[in-house]
């Protein structure tokens, strides 16, 4: 067994798309690989086939790598519910709340579940692609770390430092980052991507080489920006998508401040007849088709942020003018008529009244809400519509990423003649295409060295 953690200098420095990148490698050359994330903050989740719940990054990783995503490949998921607390996901079930403070206390019992999620997955494969967290140079994060060098140590294995030039900086970022490590994990960073540069790299050249002789640590590649590229993201949403052939129905989602599970639109981004637009604070609703309110993990106070903001007057003057409106998850509880906190799931044990435009009462749980899987047809059973038409609710995940359901929806939607696309085949080209640059940029020859593979 081999494991090569991958870290960044910051958060969304690609340390998600490069171990996506190295598992779909590895598993076109025959080796049994599986990634792995000691702990993971972020709202948009995926089910696993054992009924858990782990990132959708990490998900999408496992798709690359040709296995089936386990909650042992993420055995500590973060749900932040507020600024201070999240829920606990341990090992792909709900554990509870904690808040900062609390979770700080928690690590030990958190490391040990985290080092027993990694050995199964070592018996299980021939190689371990882990990914860190954030930046490991937090210094006020370095005591009780899981996320990045204390597992790394822990495990013994090498690591590689990416950074983002995109975002500038790049050569303070990894120096200043290598900078603030312990010496025995300076020892085990073993060298640098550069990640989503553009231009000649020419130009690059002198910075490259001032890097690798000030610091002692090889560049292993400098992975060009990947125009386009839509793969599931960790957290962030990204509001670029491909050029529409045929831009027939306009959708806005409005952008919560806990949303969860905003990749449930990736394949609406992706589709050549849809047009997407996110809608946060301080931004009105323009002139749209439809209007989806996604999930939430603060269902009662994301309701009142809406209220705040002036959203749900818009949206019934979007009804009125004929409009569709669609819920997902925590946002059909929110077009409901009440939701019930009385069992604390959000920790407010308040009844508060919904939006009343469907015949629901919903009752707060810790419980992920539903997944759809290939093959699975219980949207066809499942969900609300009220009398109207206009309003449409469920609490499946994934709706948009099955073509026959997808067209089903985006017709009630309002949409005429729905092509069906089918997101996960978009998913495979878009791996493949991360693959080949990887191939052609990262010198896999050392890193298959690192991972003592031949």
């Amino acid at each position: 067994m081999a494991t090569l953690m991958i870290q960044g200098t910051t958060s969304d420095a690609g340390k998600s798309t490069v171990v996506a990148g190295l598992c779909r490698v590895l598993k076109r050359r025959g080796i049994s690989v599986a990634p792995f994330k000691p702990q993971n903050m972020a709202l948009n989740s995926a089910m696993t086939a054992e009924g858990g719940e782990i990132g959708r990054s990490t998900a999408l990783q496992a798709q690359a790598a040709g296995v089936e995503p386990h909650s042992d490949m993420n055995p500590v998921l973060l749900k932040p519910s507020t600024d201070r607390g999240a829920q606990v996901i341990l090992r792909g079930r709900p554990y509870g709340y904690m808040d900062a403070l609390d979770y700080h206390a928690f690590k030990r019992t958190a490391q040990r579940s985290v080092m027993a999620a990694w050995q199964t997955l070592c018996r299980r494969h021939d190689v371990i692609i882990a990914e860190g967290a954030g930046s490991p140079a937090e210094i006020n994060l370095r005591a009780g770390d899981i996320a990045n060098m204390g597992f790394a140590e822990a495990a013994d294995c090498p690591v590689l430092l990416v950074g983002d030039i995109d975002r500038g900086g790049v050569f303070a970022q990894l120096v200043g980052t290598l900078a603030l490590l312990s010496e025995s994990e300076q020892a085990r960073t073993r060298g640098f991507i550069i990640n989503r540069f553009r231009g000649d790299i020419a130009l690059l050249t002198p910075g490259l080489d001032w890097l690798e002789a000030r610091t002692d640590k090889p560049v292993m590649g400098t992975l060009p920006y990947i125009q386009g590229l839509l793969l599931d993201a960790e957290d962030g949403i990204v509001e670029g998508q491909s050029d529409k052939r045929e831009q027939t129905l306009s959708v806005a989602v409005i952008a919560l401040p806990r949303i969860s599970n905003h990749t449930d639109f990736d394949p609406l981004r992706a589709h050549p007849q849809v047009n997407v637009t996110f809608v946060g604070p301080g931004r009105s609703i323009p002139p749209v088709d439809a209007i989806i309110l996604p999930s939430s993990q603060s269902v009662i106070s994301d309701l009142r942020w809406l209220e705040q903001q002036g959203f749900a007057a818009s949206i019934q003057r979007h009804l009125r003018y004929g409009g569709r409106v669609l819920g997902i998850g925590g946002g059909q509880q929110m077009l409901g008529e009440w939701i019930d906190d009385s069992g604390e799931a959000e920790n407010t044990a308040t009844r508060v009244p919904g939006l009343g435009l469907l015949p629901i009462t919903s009752r707060l749980t810790t419980e992920p809400f539903g997944f759809i899987r290939a093959g699975d047809t219980a949207f066809a059973t499942e969900g609300t519509i009220s009398n109207d038409g206009q309003v449409l609710g469920t609490a499946l995940h994934g709706l948009f990423e099955y073509p026959d359901i997808s067209a089903s929806v985006l017709s009630q939607l309002g949409l005429e003649h729905a092509e069906h696309v089918d997101f996960d085949a978009h998913r495979e080209c878009e791996l493949k295409r991360l693959a080949d640059t990887l191939e052609q940029q990262l010198d896999m020859d050392a890193v298959l060295a690192l991972l003592k593979l031949s």
